[in-house]
């Protein structure tokens, strides 16, 4: 006896169709599962069969085999638990005269026949639209992200007997709730720009690098505030586009993040590793890779706090896709190559103890602990990091004053205006913000003026810079302008771009501009 059903399974960030095969024959009882599959796809006979039983079906007791084509490609996770059943209860005529050709299943089993969440739903829901099927059976605690997919019909299901019943054609599956889902949270809710006191040269430079979507270096005292300002960059932060939302849905579908109310991701992401993190933890990996933070924190935030901290290596890692806008990570048999464009926000003090350049406290740090301590963060990535800012440690009158700062509204207005100017700029390249321009897009669609050209060619001479940081300064220069709404970057766009370049985390300089 012969059946075979279609799941679904997850390469990298995109799904792919995998057929189900199973042979039902005379010989000694048993059940194997060929097609690579990993320890969690082999444990899955042992699911399959209780489930079976324990639903009020026959488990067959004699030689199953169970082949997961194509064989060449790894077969990872639960979710084939499943078709693996039904293909079973296929062989053994045990669903009636019933065609699954146009009907696709994903799912984990419990042993009392519940259907368990899969991660990776939405990406194999595009997939099955794609592949031209008519149906996409998931578990109901995942439905709601499927059903972001449009022309493909999404059948939940919570049992495996409800999931013969559809195959039947005796049920629709689980019906939709009619609980509203929340979208994004009310901002009185969100940390506010308004609740920090001064720092507005930081609060400057922070609106600029979410205009632009550019990196930036915050470097102070302990307590100064630079953890508090780049906790609320998400709350000027612009709305993403469809495109963005449902690339960043795709990712924390994959992940396993998206949560029970599913749907397309709301807001843009904010990811704040621990400075333990390890390497293929922050870049992707795995024995069966998965995304890292970097691709996690894609069109979004990702806030590397007590940057000198992390390992060297750790940091290492981020070159590239700071460089690129992706990462790969290379196995033996496949690479797999993930997105990842964030803004870096990162934070560090000026020496090991905080206190090197602070007018009112004496600095502890002896020549050469300062300098291993900078020496953690090699130049290429600082060269990476678009903004440099100093967050000097506030004064006894600017924390008692009853002024109000300006809110997150306010300033998040201004941003979407410039974000808008950007869109338009850069429709049908790839590109959504200033940051991810080319060399060939900036000398393209960044006019500059004679004299901000001029002072860009003087600054170009005494601070010595190389191309990456010519691009950059462009780029952050274009963003001022489209704060001031102006189509051409001038000298006041430009002298600020340079300043925010020049300011330096090294206080082996001896101050912080």
């Amino acid at each position: 006896m012969f059946a075979k059903t279609f799941g679904a399974g997850i390469f990298g960030l995109n799904g792919v169709l995998l057929t189900v095969e199973v042979d039902i024959s005379n010989g000694i009882p048993g059940m194997d599962i060929v097609g690579l599959p990993d320890a969690a796809v082999r444990e899955s006979k042992e699911r399959v069969r209780a489930a079976i039983k324990n639903a009020g079906f026959d488990f067959p007791y004699r030689r199953i085999t169970v082949n997961l084509a194509p064989a060449d490609l790894k077969k990872d996770g639960s979710g084939l638990d499943l078709p693996i059943a039904l293909g079973i209860l296929a062989a053994t005529e045990q669903l009636g005269a019933c065609k699954l050709e146009s009907i696709a299943f994903a799912g984990e089993l419990s042993l009392d026949a519940q259907v368990r969440s899969i991660a990776g739903a939405l990406p194999m829901a595009i997939m099955c639209r794609e592949q031209g099927l008519e149906k996409f059976v998931v578990p109901a605690v995942n439905a709601a992200e499927a059903k972001v997919v449009t022309q493909l019909e999404i059948l939940a299901v919570d049992s495996l007997t409800m999931a013969v019943a559809i195959v039947r054609g005796e049920s629709q599956g689980v019906p939709d709730s009619d609980e509203q889902k929340p979208l994004t949270p009310d901002p009185c809710y969100m940390d506010d720009f308004k609740d920090v006191q001064g720092q507005f040269g930081a609060k400057r430079a922070l609106e600029i690098a979410a205009a632009g979507g550019h990196n930036i270096l915050m470097t102070g005292s302990p307590g100064a505030g630079k953890t508090m300002l780049a906790r609320r960059l998400p709350s000027i932060l612009p709305p993403m586009t469809m495109d963005e939302a449902l690339e960043v849905s795709k990712i924390y579908s994959v992940a396993g993040l998206l949560g029970p109310l599913g749907g397309l991701a709301q807001m843009r992401p904010f990811r704040s590793p621990h400075h333990t993190v390890s390497a293929a933890a922050m870049a992707g990996g795995g024995r069966i890779p998965r995304p890292g933070e970097v691709t996690l924190a894609h069109h979004g935030v990702l806030f590397l706090d007590e940057l000198p901290e992390f390992p060297r290596q750790v940091l290492e890692v981020l070159r590239q896709p700071i460089e690129d806008g992706q990462v790969t990570v290379a196995r033996v048999n496949s690479s797999y190559t993930y997105p990842s464009r964030f803004m870096l926000i990162a934070s560090m003090n000026p020496c090991p103890c905080g206190f090197y350049g602070d007018p009112d406290h004496g600095c502890s740090c002896s020549d050469i602990q300062i300098k291993r301590y900078m020496q953690r963060i090699s130049g290429p990535l600082l060269d990476r990091i678009d903004i440099h800012i100093g967050v000097p440690r506030l004064t006894y009158n600017e924390m008692a004053s009853l002024k109000q700062s300006e809110g997150s509204r306010c300033i998040a207005s201004r941003i979407r205006v410039a974000r808008q100017h950007q869109y338009e700029r850069l429709s049908g390249t790839g590109a959504f913000c200033n940051a991810q321009m080319n060399h060939r897009q900036l000398r393209e669609l960044c006019h500059v003026g004679t004299d901000a050209q001029s002072l860009l060619h003087a600054a170009f001479e005494k601070m010595k810079l190389n191309a990456r940081s010519y691009d950059r300064i462009v780029k952050v220069a274009r963003t001022i302008a489209d704060l001031a709404e102006s189509e051409l970057i001038q000298s006041d766009h430009m002298g600020e771009a340079i300043q925010l370049r020049a300011a330096t985390s090294d206080p082996r300089n001896g101050k912080l501009v």
